[in-house]
């Protein structure tokens, strides 16, 4: 039995990390489709309302199943509070690509600002050209969008980063937060995201499976506001962040290969 235990939870978290995957790209796809042919034709800012709201339903439905399935072990209800306040832009570290996905769950108005590559994405690209997400680049198309976004009322979620998260505590922070921030006159509202996983992190092969199950937690941190100085206003950012994360889990791993604390997910075999 003892040797038979370890097998058995190795085949299970094939077959739930493989299935999860499958069931997400098979959401994406439905749910674009019917995005496309039922919500298209509405008017824009009902169309945006509307693929918002079954959006947030459809992330939800997934993050649902990767706790019934046993894969993670969520914590992200703090993002709820932000619901009927005032806009802020929505400022986490970015340690893995489903990030986006169960921030998105929680909130009905939440508009990304994603780069090219996603917003031409098969799976996610229509679905977010019609909630209206916002392109990275032009940079000053950019800034404008977002500006006007939490004009509107919204809160616009941005990845200071860039990218994934490749070294401990987080990577230097672009400026693109502290300038919206400034041009809208809105606060930097600053989240930590906590994994004790290394899974679909920076240079994770898609088919790799991680350990199962995977402590996912977003709290909120600070609520900065805006400064004339950009620079200064990303340093605070910058520092905000780094202080959350200090202790944060994936410090064993980020940046660290073969070094510091080892974590469960870190020993997985393929």
């Amino acid at each position: 039995m003892t040797t038979k235990a370890p097998l058995l939870k190795r085949a299970y978290e094939y077959l739930a990390t493989y299935g999860l995957l499958l069931s997400l790209a098979a959401l994406s796809l439905v749910w674009t489709v019917l995005a496309v042919v039922l919500l298209g034709p509405l008017p824009r800012r009902w169309r945006r309302t509307a693929v918002r709201y079954t959006m947030m339903a459809g992330c939800r439905l997934y993050s649902w199943l990767l706790v019934i399935a046993g894969a993670y072990e969520l914590d992200v209800g703090s993002i709820d509070t932000l619901r009927g306040g005032p806009p802020v832009i929505l400022a986490p570290n970015h340690p893995a690509s489903i990030d986006a996905i169960l921030l998105l769950a929680r909130h009905p108005d939440l508009a990304c600002i994603l780069k090219p590559e996603l917003m031409s994405n098969l799976f996610f690209g229509a679905g977010a050209r019609l909630a209206g997400f916002i392109r990275t680049d032009p940079p000053r198309r950019m800034i404008r969008e977002a500006v006007a976004e939490l004009r509107r009322g919204g809160i616009v979620l941005l990845f200071p980063e860039g990218t994934r998260t490749t070294r401990a505590p987080l990577n230097p922070l672009t400026g693109s937060a502290a300038v919206i921030a400034r041009h809208a006159e809105v606060p930097i509202q600053v989240a930590i995201i906590e994994t004790d996983s290394p899974y679909l992190g920076k240079g994770w092969p898609i088919l790799k499976v991680p350990r199962l199950p995977i402590r996912y937690r977003v709290r909120l941190g600070e609520r900065l506001q805006p400064t004339e100085d950009a620079g200064a206003g990303t340093q605070a950012l910058e520092e905000a962040l780094s202080r959350e994360l200090a202790n944060a889990p994936q410090n064993g791993w980020l940046g660290r290969a073969g070094a510091g604390p080892r974590c469960r997910q870190c020993d997985d075999t393929t």
